[in-house]
């Protein structure tokens, strides 16, 4: 299986990231062990969360993802098996919020703590803090990377000027650098990806972890009529993509799908992974038929002809 480094990192991953939203959301500890075990097993080895995931859902304060990610590691023993990011910075209630080096220094003991792990692979800001100074929270990064609690460290929801201004701050000041973006991108929300980051992520060698890579699950052609919005708990958010362009695109996914004998999630994935940048677009299952589904993704080689018709059909 195909294997690409993430930016400058050294991390090395596979282009298929499993999204950790689900743990202990719309997958239980015991469904969510299970997928982790398939992800690993089918050779994967890219997981994704954060310390917020999943403070939304009714009862919930944040954590339980790296909570179930951490009791499935240590029952399991796979930790040298997979490439861990997490992230921080989103409000967890109680002042808990930014990325001033306070916060950070506390927040990073709390996932270790959940995770229990020694490290994280990659530590992500997950969204910017224009009340702190850029300085400030490089250093911090910084010092976590030279106490090895941190491997490689990545951005995301940050503004294009935002991104560019802190690579700068890293290079003058000596400090390590994000190596990675984490964007919405996918066949649907194309637009604000490519013209605001796209040129300045390969400039600069910044690998790509793309979320919402299915369009909230709209791409796996699941959803094709509003009486099918009740399918799922993110029906709601599928509402928006019910138009003449997301028909257009579920089209040519179905042309593609019945030509490659796949299924349309995985097409909507392969086209992500194909695009020139990309590290590998995230994604989540609630079962080991959608994993295998979406995973075969990674086995799938679209021809220009079928990448072609993807990108004409989804065009802005």
């Amino acid at each position: 299986m195909e294997k690409r480094e993430l930016g400058r990192s050294g991390l090395i991953v596979h282009p298929f990231v499993f999204g950790g939203n689900v743990f202990g959301w719309t997958a239980d500890e015991k469904t969510s062990f299970g997928l982790l075990d398939a992800f690993v097993d089918s050779g994967f080895n890219f997981v994704d969360t954060a310390d917020v995931y999943s403070k939304w859902a009714p009862g919930h304060t944040g954590g339980e993802s790296e909570t179930i990610i951490g009791n499935w590691l240590k029952q399991g023993g796979k930790r040298d098996q997979i490439i861990l990011a997490t992230k921080v910075g989103k409000p967890m209630g109680e002042g808990k919020t930014g990325l001033s080096k306070a916060y950070i220094t506390k927040a990073v003991e709390d996932s270790l703590k959940r995770l229990q792990t020694d490290y994280i692979d990659l530590y992500q800001s997950h969204e910017d803090d224009a009340n702190t100074p850029l300085e400030e929270t490089l250093a911090t990064f910084t010092d976590l990377i030279k106490q090895g609690k941190v491997r490689a460290i990545g951005a995301s929801n940050y503004g294009a000027v935002r991104l560019r201004e802190a690579l700068q701050v890293s290079k003058e000041n000596g400090f390590a650098r994000y190596e990675s973006l984490q964007p919405e991108y996918n066949l649907y929300a194309r637009e604000d990806y490519e013209h605001q980051y796209e040129s300045l992520c390969r400039e600069n060698n910044l690998g790509v972890i793309t979320y919402f890579s299915l369009a909230s699950g709209f791409l796996t052609g699941k959803y094709r009529s509003e009486a099918d919005l009740n399918k799922s708990q993110r029906g709601g958010g599928i509402k928006k993509y019910l138009n003449g362009r997301g028909y257009k695109i579920l089209a040519a996914l179905d042309k593609v799908a019945g030509e490659y004998n796949a299924n349309p999630a995985a097409v909507a994935i392969a086209w992500v992974m194909a695009r020139p940048g990309i590290t590998g677009p995230i994604a989540s299952a609630t079962s080991i038929l959608q994993l295998k589904e979406i995973a075969k993704a990674a086995e799938l080689t679209l021809s220009p002809d079928a990448i072609e018709l993807l990108t004409t059909a989804s065009s802005y």
